[in-house]
């Protein structure tokens, strides 16, 4: 314990220092933590010495961080989706999945860190999106829509692969695969209608003098019961996070003990977890012009450029305009929890090297800086054209009107 406080109390102190310092230069969140973990880690200044105390809340940070991004999705969304946002999603996570292959095949990876490089690039952001569309009120318009659905169908989508890839990679069932991805579903299906029920009935239960408390330890209860149970059935603890936050997202609907969750677990676990990521990310790569700067810059650009082309051809042969076309392909660019937490597993498993760790968390910094700003651009590009569009219609219609009173 004396050798994890003085880690842990610098770790806390750089989340809240970095943040707050680094925000001023108008960078986001996420980078600012990760540039903070880099410079107290072994390759920045040296100061951080990481114990098993530090990885274990690092581990509950990033399960948390996959827990608020599943609180973000409203199932009921795929029930007023149209069949051509599945279309839309298929095109926008094909391409660039082909682009994660096509890149880790040129570097000579194995066949294994192809397909996780691929599924990388299939994840978007759902943490990042929605605040993004909500702070610049295109939540509930078509548009907004649209993008939520299709980034959710793709976050999900990455998160099921990952899943199957760690099974076949290091298998905890020795059921074989034609039994065990059945009874997998059958239990995701039990579980979708159980805890909901569940959460409300320890709610109750626990229900005391301050039931805001109750309710919140309720909450924390069966999210960490449903990653321990993913675990028992052989898949890694951020499917179990991001299930657990999917399934309680209907039923959370209290805004302070929503409020209460995103404190805990934006104010101490997560940021923890990416300060943690940036004491383990060898920036010294970046420099290595010849051998490391070529790959983490062609994983950046690739994933962006894939991401973005890809989101504007979807959503083209869907029907939206090129302006509605440009602003889903950046919506689509940003790429945080699922980047990291493959990451974070791939070292702890040993399928990536530093050289791609080191582009996975780089990308996550450049694409959450990235696509919010170009979703922004897009905005104001497109409201502008409906603006253009509103006055050619008013122009039109008092020509026809004078013509039709002479």
């Amino acid at each position: 314990m004396q050798t994890a406080l003085p880690a842990f109390f610098l770790v806390l102190f750089i989340g809240l220092f970095s943040s707050t310092l680094l925000k001023k230069l108008h960078l986001p969140w996420v980078a600012a933590l990760i540039l903070g973990g880099i410079a107290i880690g072994p390759h920045g200044l040296g100061f951080f010495e990481s114990d098993s105390t530090i990885e274990f809340i690092s581990d509950l940070g990033l399960i948390f961080l996959m827990f608020m991004a599943g609180l973000e999705v409203k199932l009921s969304s795929f029930k007023e989706s149209a069949p051509s946002l599945f279309l839309l999603s298929l095109v926008n996570g094909l391409i660039p999945f082909v682009a994660g292959l096509a890149i880790a095949y040129y570097y000579g990876y194995s066949f294994t860190t192809l397909l996780l490089l691929g599924t990388v690039f299939i994840s978007s952001s759902v943490a990042v999106v929605i605040p993004t569309l909500e702070a610049n009120d295109l939540f509930d318009l078509k548009i907004g829509r649209a993008v939520t659905t299709t980034s959710i169908i793709q976050d999900v989508l990455s998160l099921i692969l990952l899943s199957v890839l760690l099974q076949d990679i290091k298998p905890v069932s020795n059921l074989p695969p034609y039994f065990f991805y059945p009874l997998l579903l059958a239990i995701v299906v039990g579980l979708r209608l159980l805890l909901p029920k569940l959460q409300a009935f320890v709610a109750d239960l626990t229900a005391g003098d301050d039931p805001f408390q109750d309710q919140l330890r309720s909450v924390f209860l069966v999210l960490l019961g449903t990653v321990i149970l993913f675990e028992v059935l052989g898949l890694h603890p951020i499917v179990g996070g991001f299930f657990a936050g999917v399934v309680l997202s209907e039923t959370i609907d209290d805004e302070v003990l929503k409020a209460k969750i995103r404190a805990l677990s934006y104010g101490f676990f997560i940021p923890t977890f990416f300060v943690y990521v940036g004491t383990q990310t060898d920036v010294s790569l970046l420099f290595e012009v010849n051998s490391s700067l070529p790959l983490i810059l062609l994983i950046v650009f690739g994933s962006i450029l894939s991401k973005f082309l890809s989101g504007w051809l979807g959503a083209w042969l869907v029907g939206f305009n090129p302006s509605e076309g440009a602003f889903f392909g950046a919506s689509s660019i940003p790429q945080l929890s699922t980047t990291l937490a493959v990451a974070h597993t791939a070292r702890s498993v040993g399928l990536m090297d530093d050289k791609l760790i080191t582009a996975l968390v780089v990308l996550s910094m450049v694409s959450t800086l990235v696509g919010p700003a170009l979703m922004v651009y897009f905005r104001d590009a497109e409201f502008l054209s409906l603006r253009r569009e509103d006055s050619g219609r008013f122009v039109k219609g008092l020509r026809s009107l004078l013509r039709r009173d002479a």
